[in-house]
């Protein structure tokens, strides 16, 4: 049974955060959660996690509703750094672990044991203050998953990474999901969602705009991507002179083009055969899911620094 968000209402005052927002998420999978800062994403975390209460609708896991759930049943990464600076990385590890329900021991060997997974053993005994941006991210990660919960919620879990970390963390994320964890991916990185996820939805405004696998989302547009090679050093930017076409790379030699729905990319190909040119390299793919975001919500994910409702907004009269 998935995790089922169904007619899920908030609203802060004249703000609409969430307006009948409906998500079906398999259990044991990736499932991306994308959408403007703005769009309902941390509000919809916060409800699921009983921070706050739903106008209207539910969140069901294996058919029970969350308000029912045990508290260790998720684990959550915020967006907003949440570490006690003061204490050390064991102490406050273990006290968060303890708030779960661990004992204090084996909390401790599990901390021990995560550290050294994500290669940095020597943070036990660090404060918190002392560590970068980026480590401190790897920190409130362990945070959350310390307890062992079934459901992860990671609202931007690479936030401050260098590329190595992002690698390790990845690699975790997807350790948990093939042990059964369902991970809940909030994150503006579209290509990280495309490398690990098997499922996404994109929500604007407080509503659900698509959901489905990354596959038939990725279709849901109808258009597709050409990348055509050709030898001998052609400039080939006259290829957007063909309808339906658009170059996304120009260059010599090699051009990437956007095709409209109903453009077939037989007819690039034939264009350049016709001129004469020698073709070394023809591929048809789908659309990223940046092109997709864009075509669906007219803007880049990263783009709408409208409303990112405040932690603990004030409550409605």
């Amino acid at each position: 049974m998935p995790l089922v968000v169904a007619g899920l209402r908030k609203r802060f005052g004249r703000i609409q955060a969430l307006d009948g927002l409906d998500l079906e998420i398999p259990s044991g999978h990736v499932f991306g959660f994308l959408g403007a800062n703005g769009a309902g994403k941390t509000t919809t975390m916060r409800i699921a996690l009983g921070v706050l209460h739903a106008d209207a609708g539910s969140i069901t896991w294996h058919g029970t509703d969350h308000r029912r759930l045990p508290r260790a049943t998720w684990g959550y990464l915020p967006e907003e750094r949440g570490l006690y600076p003061k204490m050390t990385v064991l102490e406050q590890l273990v006290f968060f672990a303890r708030l779960q329900g661990m004992p204090a021991d084996l909390a401790a060997r599990e901390v021990r044991s995560w550290l050294a997974r994500l290669r940095v053993p020597e943070f036990a005994d660090r404060r918190a203050d002392s560590l970068s941006k980026g480590n401190q991210q790897k920190i409130q990660f362990l945070a959350a998953v310390m307890h062992d919960p079934q459901i992860l919620l990671m609202d931007e879990p690479f936030t401050g990474l260098d590329p190595v970390n992002v690698v390790l963390l990845r690699q975790a994320l997807l350790e948990l999901r093939d042990r059964g964890k369902t991970i809940i991916l909030s994150t503006h990185q579209m290509e990280t969602v495309e490398a690990m996820c098997e499922s996404v939805a994109i929500v604007d405004h407080g509503r659900t705009v698509i959901s489905g696998t990354l596959r038939d989302v990725k279709r849901s547009t109808g258009r597709q991507t050409v990348t055509l090679g050709v030898e001998n050093g052609e400039h080939l930017d006259w290829l957007s002179e063909i309808p339906g076409a658009r170059v996304l790379r120009p260059g010599v030699d090699q051009v990437e083009l956007d095709l409209t729905p109903g453009t077939d990319p037989r007819t690039i190909l034939a264009a350049a055969v016709a001129r004469g040119l020698r073709v070394r390299h023809f591929e048809v793919t789908d659309p990223t899911l940046e092109q997709v975001f864009v075509e669906l919500l007219g803007h880049p994910a990263a783009d709408d620094e409208t409303l990112a409702l405040a932690p603990l907004p004030e409550p409605v009269a």
